[in-house]
This record gives structure tokens, sequence and C-alpha cells, in this order.
């Protein structure tokens, strides 16, 4: 390409081989880095393009000077409007880049452009198209990416899986990029941050025994390092994985360490996150605290709002204080939630958030004695945990569904639900 670039502006000078080459370089020299068979250096491309008029900027990389600055603005808008929460703007802006010729020729800044679209697309709910363009990354030319941009795109590629419920595709892509099958990795942050997204899959997925087998491995390589991002990313999965087994109060002390930290250290879209499931352990653990979780969880989703977090974690935040002010006795506040949360589920988030935004608006018309409004709701919900993977998560899911069929009255749904659960854990 460069030496396409230099024999090309050569010729619009009307200058020989030989008159370039003069009298710094030799003429057969330029005949090789014009056929692309030599590679020239950086002090040799300036002095071309000194000799050519041209800018040293368009020789290298196919684009002038004002090009690259407005290539550079671009990104940076798109970057704000991503870190802003303006997902659909975001979105449109990365696309536009993607789509501007001039970004062919500079791997690295369309490399930028296509994992900002990437997650600003899992942003948007829209996750199949958020995998297609990481699976493009990651298959791209490992020269023009760094280690640490590799294992970022993993990251996001993992989760994408993981909520879209490819727990087989969520498992391969962690396992193949921390080693963890093969042999032990040598963990730095950005490793950890990956082992725990892998570590959240495990958990989904229903595999507790390697999941609080490797939720040891991340805490004890986090402790080694003692960093801050090491110290949240294995507590807050960790956490989970406590909860998950039955030890909800190792869980608290878990995640509650992760809080104290990232309060400290994060930045605010992970924080808010944080909080987010903070507050969904502690109802799960200890569901006479439903005050401090609707508190908790009203301040993590004015957090959300104001942050480029996507719909999903703002549908759960919803779903935790609309599942709060059914314990607390609110069912008209908690119907405003549940509502919010199933307009965002239904706009484009994965099954699972679908499933139980449904599960969670049925609830609440039963306690309000709209018994027809809460069957065909929970009827949706029956529909959506149909598509699900038999996980534990989804055994769970169903037993909320049956007991619901309970309350209403139908006990021939009620039993079936009941199966379902059962079949989801092998019983």
């Amino acid at each position: 390409m460069v030496g396409e670039r230099i024999k090309t502006i050569r010729r619009q000078r009307g200058l020989s081989q030989a008159q370039l080459a003069h009298p710094e370089l030799s003429d057969s020299y330029v005949s090789l880095i014009e056929s692309g068979k030599r590679t020239p250096t950086p002090a040799v491309l300036e002095l071309l393009a000194q000799k050519l008029d041209c800018s040293l900027t368009y020789l290298v990389n196919g684009v002038t000077a004002e090009q690259m600055e407005e290539l550079e603005v671009g990104l940076r808008f798109a970057r704000l409007a991503l870190e802003n929460g303006d997902l659909t703007e975001a979105r449109r802006r990365f696309a536009e880049l993607i789509e501007d010729k001039s970004l062919s020729g500079l791997p690295s800044l369309r490399q930028e452009a296509q994992y900002g679209y990437a997650l600003a697309s899992e942003a948007c709910g829209d996750l199949p198209e958020a995998i297609s363009t990481l699976n493009v990354l990651r298959e791209s030319d490992g020269d023009s990416q760094t280690p640490e941009q590799r294992i970022k795109i993993g990251i996001a590629l993992c989760r994408c899986y993981r909520e879209i419920g490819d727990f087989e595709a969520a498992v391969r892509v962690g396992e193949d990029m921390t080693s963890v099958a093969t042999a032990s990795p040598v963990w730095n942050d950005d490793l950890i941050e990956l082992g725990s997204t892998l570590l959240s899959v495990y958990i989904v997925r229903g595999d507790l025994l390697r999941a609080r087998q490797f939720a040891g491995e991340l805490l004890a390589a986090a402790e080694a390092l003692g960093t801050p991002r090491a110290i949240v990313a294995a507590c807050w999965n960790a956490a989970l994985t406590a909860e998950e087994v039955g030890s909800g109060e190792e869980a608290m002390t878990l995640i509650e360490r992760a809080l104290a930290v990232q309060s400290e250290n994060g930045e605010p879209r992970n924080l808010a996150r944080l909080r987010s499931a903070y507050a969904k352990v502690q109802l799960r653990v200890r569901p006479a605290e439903a005050l401090a979780v609707r508190d908790l969880s009203t301040r993590a989703l004015e957090e959300l709002k104001a942050s480029a977090a996507g719909t999903t974690s703002i549908a759960t935040c919803e779903l935790n204080i609309a599942k709060a002010e059914m314990i607390l006795g609110h069912p008209d506040e908690a119907a405003d939630h549940a509502q919010t949360a199933l307009d965002l589920a239904e706009a484009g988030t994965s099954d699972t958030v679908l499933a139980s935004a449904q599960l969670v608006v049925s609830q609440v018309r039963w306690l309000q004695r709209r018994d027809e409004e809460s069957l065909a709701d929970l009827a949706k919900a029956e529909a959506s945990l149909q598509r699900l993977p038999a996980t534990r998560r989804t055994a769970e899911a169903w037993q909320t569904a049956a007991e619901t069929f309970g309350q209403l009255g139908e006990d021939e749904k009620s039993v079936a639900a009941y199966q379902r659960a059962l079949d989801c854990v092998g019983l």
C-alpha cells in the first residue's frame, strides 16, 4: 500500500525512480519499495514525503492530515456519546466511521470504530450484531492489536454470548483466551476480568462445581496481584457463585468488599452495575432489608441511566426495585418499575431478562387483584421460558411461574411448570 502510493505520487509529479532516489537512495531501492518487496524505515518515509511534496500522514496511511484529524474527532465524539449513554447516537456515529473508506488504510482506528460499534450494539440490545462485529475483530490480523485489546474483545464477546444464551460459545471464548482448559494462565488485570466473565458463564449455565473451584483460583490470583480492578472483578463474581451455592453471607461479604474497592477506585458505569448486583444479592439473601435494597437500586438506576449502561443492566435494576416494592407491600409502585423493565426487555435484551420481566409483571398484577391480566402475562412468560436453555436459573424461573399459576388457581399448569423446573436440573 505504501509502495503503491509512492509510485502513484511519483508519477503525478513527473519523476522517474532515479530522480526520486537521487542522491540519498538508489533507484533500485525505490523500485523495491514501490513493488512492496522492501519496507521503508521511518526516516526513509519522511525523506520520500519531502521529495514528493506530500504529507507523511498521507504517505503512511493514505489519508491527509486533515482527513486524519476529522476521523479522530469523529471517533472522539462517538466515544463520548457511548460514555454519556446516548447509545443510538453512538452506534450511528461508529457505523458511519466504519463505512468511511478513509479508514481502510488505518487498521487501528478502524478496529477501534468496530469495537465501539459492537459495544453500542450490545448496549442497545442488538446482541447478534454485537457478536458478529466482535467475531470479525477477533479473527482479524492480530498484528494491529495489542494483547490488551484482544482480551477486551474476548471479554465483550464472552459476555454477549452469555447474554444471548449461547453458553458453549461463551465458555469456548473464555477458556481459549485464559488457557484454563490447558494450563495455568499468567494472571494480570485483563485476564482476571476475562476470567470473571467466564466464571459468570459457569454460574448461569449451572456448572456450580467448576464455578466454585474457578472462583477460588480467581480470588487467589487477585489477592496475589493486589490491584483494585482484579479484586473487584474476582470478588464480584465469586460473590454470585457463593450466593448460587447457598452461602449467602459469604456472598454478601465478598460483594461488599468489591463495592468498597470500586467506590474508591472504579469508573461510574461499573460502580452503578455493581450497586445493582449488590442489591440483587442482598434481596435474595436478606429479603427483610427490602427498603435498603429499594433505595440502593434507585440510586444505581439513576447512575446507570447517566452512563453507557445497556438496556439489560437498566431493566435488571428496574426489576430489583419492583421486587423490593412487592415485599414492602407497594404493588402499584412495583407495577410501574416492572412495566418499565418489560418495555425495555421487549425493545431488545436477552430472553432471560424478558422472561424475568414478564414473571414480575404477572406477580404484580396478581397482587393488584387483576387475575386475568396476570394470567395473560404469565402465559407470555411461559413462552419465553420455553426458549431458554435448561439451567438452574431457568429452573428457578419455572418454579416462580408454577407458584404464580397456583395462586391463580391454574393447578394443572402449576404442576406442569414444576415439572419443567425439575427437568431443568435433571430430576
